[in-house]
């Protein structure tokens, strides 16, 4: 076992996903008498903090990137190129402070490419090993690996073979030699339910502003359906409100266990085409509506790619019709995946026992 051992676990700041699959492995840590700490920021930072308030939490500041709300998304990202390499630039002096004052043995880094450390055992979880892009792709792919020769390990939380749910995003290219796949990782557990409550639950996230806006568009489409809702609205960082409209019941934040419960008592999903919602609805074996994030290539290749194999429908922001969607959606089967993680469990065990 790998008791005594103090792990650091690091998301990143993009939307909550990264906080999220982050859990199974903060549990099989603890599971195995590891010592774990988390830096994180903002709204990851507080979920994790609900998930697991026991835990020791360390402010690690984040990009602070700002999404567009008109125009391309891709060029405000590129414009953004600079922010983000003076932002990884800083969390690896942060990190190397950090490493030193609180004797961490083991840096887990999902998607931050500066939380690597020599001095300790440096892991990169993603599942993003090249960028969905019309331009410079290859040169990003190439970037990318730069940094992840950085790190001891590389995780990708997928499938190696073809039913994967990853697609070109962690298959397109030949991987580097510390490079292995662990399986899906959802923060869920294998429970069931039978009782429906909700015809339709919708799972607001993503970064500001776009966030608000697709909050806005469910409901007044939600309300006008007469459909009995639920709309989570993820703001873990507000003081847990819920509030009832019309049909539309609306909450702030659910903790996994009760975001898992109303899940299941639903009987439609629509969500944002981020990988970590795409596992953890895998899990439950749901049927989904996607909406991408206007402009985000990643979700909106992943959103199309579930799409083709008729496992999830899809639409985009801009034109969203709930009814439409309602129908199309009868023609596709659910998102469903084999959920085993015995990889993850090998890679943790390896260096549990060092």
């Amino acid at each position: 076992m790998l008791k005594g051992k103090r792990i650091l676990i690091c998301p990143l700041d993009w939307g909550l996903g990264h906080a999220t699959r982050c859990v199974p492995i903060i549990r099989l840590l603890i599971e195995n008498n590891a010592e774990v700490m988390i830096a994180a920021d903002k709204r990851p930072l507080e979920l994790l903090k609900q998930e697991f308030s026991d835990l020791k939490f360390i402010t690690l500041k984040g990009y602070e990137i700002n999404y567009s709300k008109r125009g391309s998304m891709i060029l405000s990202m590129l414009l953004s190129i600079p922010k983000i390499l003076k932002g990884i630039h800083i969390e690896h002096k942060e990190l190397d402070k950090i490493v030193d004052l609180h004797n961490i043995d083991i840096v887990i880094s999902d998607n931050r490419y500066g939380c690597w450390n020599k001095k300790v055992k440096s892991i990169f979880i993603t599942h993003q090993l090249m960028i969905k892009t019309p331009f410079f792709e290859k040169l990003l792919h190439r970037k990318i690996q730069q940094y992840i020769k950085k790190y001891d390990e590389c995780w990708i939380p997928d499938y190696e073979g073809e039913n994967n749910l990853s697609g070109d995003l962690s298959h397109k290219y030949e991987l580097l030699t510390n490079t292995f796949f662990i399986g899906p990782l959802t923060r869920f557990s294998n429970i069931k339910s039978s009782e429906m409550i909700y015809d339709v639950m919708a799972i607001v996230s993503g970064p500001e502003p776009q966030r608000t806006i697709f909050e806005k568009i469910l409901f007044v489409q939600l309300s006008k359906s007469g459909l009995k809702s639920l709309i989570v609205l993820g703001l873990p960082d507000e003081k847990f409100k819920k509030e009832e409209r019309q049909n539309v019941t609306m909450i702030s934040h659910l903790d996994s266990f009760s975001m898992q419960k109303m899940i299941l008592k639903s009987n439609i999903i629509i969500a944002r085409s981020g990988y970590s919602t795409i596992m953890d609805l895998a899990s439950l074996n749901k049927k989904v509506i996607f909406i991408p994030t206007p402009g985000q290539t990643e979700q909106e290749y992943l959103a199309e790619y579930l799409k083709n194999k008729k496992m999830v429908y899809s639409e985009k922001q801009s034109n969203f019709d709930l009814e439409n969607a309602l129908k199309m959606l009868r023609e596709y089967s659910n998102l469903s995946a084999l959920m085993e993680n015995k990889n993850l469990i090998k890679h943790i065990k390896s260096f549990l026992v060092l």
